[in-house]
């Protein structure tokens, strides 16, 4: 036993001196590793720090661009719709615009901005987000990851709030005041809402690879469509192609198209999301389809007429707004200016050799220049975004193929906006019925709705 202990002691010291030397080779590599693992997360954590922060730059141009996609609707399209209808009709217009932006916001924020951004339905997205749930001024956007929530839900709710507005154009001087109010309220539901899931929220035609940067299929075909619909259902003004129902003031409606012009900015380049190149982009492209379609319009109808029209030139200018709108950030600056040639001479057919084949009475040509514009706009989306005409590609574009998507999301909205029009007007009709009397119509909806005039005589 004795003997046996010096051999003990020096095999003990043996494993001691190797586990001392293993220990000492091991740290370095368990210092490399670690290392290696704090460098390989480092960026990952930067990254989604960097995807989480909050950008005043951004930030500032969205809250610009909300306030100027209000000025489009008060009192850009007021006084737009205001000057093309009669002066006894004026104060109808401007109230039934004004209230509908009031009503539509409001409505959006309980349950509206919830069914389009808070799901991923193919048609509607949920109730995760009524009445802004979860939402707190800390609350960075899941669309925008660099502006608040509660920014992004007001842009949006100008977006929902114009498109319903726009409508009233087609049948202006005619319709009872609260039947357009339910009529904002049903159609807002059950055309506006499940049409913006399904293209911004990430519902049907999202998924098939649809392009509209800023709503020619949302907001442009769908209010078109719904304008049409009413017009056909409200019927046509007493007097109507029997008797001059001229503009009561071309002044107006300049100024008004003047406001929507310099408002669209918001729309258009605010539709970016950031302060950033694709929102330079949008910006120009406003700048030049608007004006090519306003030059092309004129020149048209003075080939035509014999004479050049203020209301041609406003007129051409909201054309070229409208068909730039889906590609605003999609297509290159020359093919901005195509469309504009195009949209003019085509948009002058749609509220002249069109509507006389429709036989329809829309006063304020929502259907021959939103319709006709917007349709042609969400086709050459897919045209002109091809990156050898000066566009931005998405990824794995094929022009042929993204035409065809394009074309039928058009049809989509088409169907959509007529089925969910139609019956949105039928229930406002057996709720309070849609037309005034015919003598409140004679007199003029100003004193017979609202008790007031808009001039003093």
């Amino acid at each position: 036993m004795k003997k046996s202990l010096p051999a003990l002691s020096l095999g003990v010291g043996l494993l001691a001196a190797a586990a001392g030397a293993f220990a000492q080779e091991a740290a370095p590599v368990a210092a490399v590793v670690v290392e290696a693992v704090v460098q390989t997360a480092a960026p990952v954590a930067a990254a989604a720090e960097e995807v989480a922060k909050l950008d005043a730059g951004d930030t500032a141009w969205m809250l610009t661009s909300t306030m100027l996609v209000i000025l489009m609707v008060i009192p850009g399209l007021a006084l737009f719709y205001g000057g093309l209808v009669r002066s006894k009709n004026m104060l109808s217009v401007l109230a039934q615009v004004f209230t509908i932006f009031s009503l539509i916001t409001v409505l959006w924020a309980i349950y509206g901005f919830s069914l389009t951004f808070g799901g991923e339905g193919k048609f509607y997205g949920s109730f995760d987000k009524l009445f802004l749930a979860g939402i707190t001024p800390d609350t960075l956007s899941a669309t925008l990851a660099t502006i608040p929530e509660y920014v992004f839900v007001a842009f949006q709710s100008t977006f929902a709030a114009i498109t319903v507005a726009l409508i009233v154009g087609a049948f202006a001087e005619r319709m009872k005041f609260a039947a357009v109010m339910i009529f904002s309220v049903l159609w807002f539901t059950f055309s506006y809402i499940p049409m913006a899931h399904m293209v911004w929220g990430g519902g049907l035609l999202a998924a098939d690879g649809a392009l509209d940067f800023a709503g020619g299929t949302v907001v442009h075909i769908n209010a078109a469509v719904a304008g049409l619909v009413g017009a056909y259902m409200v019927g046509k003004r007493i007097g109507f192609g029997k008797e001059a129902l001229p503009p009561h003031s071309l002044t107006l409606t300049m100024v008004g198209a003047s406001l929507l012009w310099v408002g669209w900015f918001g729309f258009n380049a605010g539709s970016a999301g950031a302060a950033n190149g694709i929102a330079g982009l949008a910006f120009i492209n406003t700048i030049l389809a608007t004006g090519a379609a306003a030059v092309a319009w004129i020149v048209t109808e003075s080939l035509h007429k014999g004479k050049a029209s203020m209301l041609g030139a406003a007129s051409g200018a909201v054309a070229g707004l409208v068909t730039i709108t889906p590609a605003a950030g999609f297509v290159g600056p020359m093919g901005s200016i195509v469309m504009g040639l195009i949209a003019g001479p085509l948009c002058l057919w749609g509220v002249s050799g069109l509507k006389r084949m429709l036989k329809v009475d829309d006063v304020c040509d929502v259907f021959g220049v939103h319709g006709v514009g917007g349709i042609l706009g969400a086709i050459l989306t897919g045209v002109f975004c091809a990156a050898g005409l000066g566009g931005v590609e998405p990824e794995g574009y094929n022009m042929a193929a993204q035409v065809w998507v394009q074309f039928k999301s058009v049809i989509v909205t088409i169907v959509w906006c007529g089925v969910a029009s139609f019956i949105c007007f039928k229930i406002a009709d057996v709720l309070v019925g849609l037309r005034v009397p015919e003598d409140a119509e004679r007199e003029g909806l100003d004193i017979t709705t609202h008790g007031e005039s808009a001039y003093n005589r």
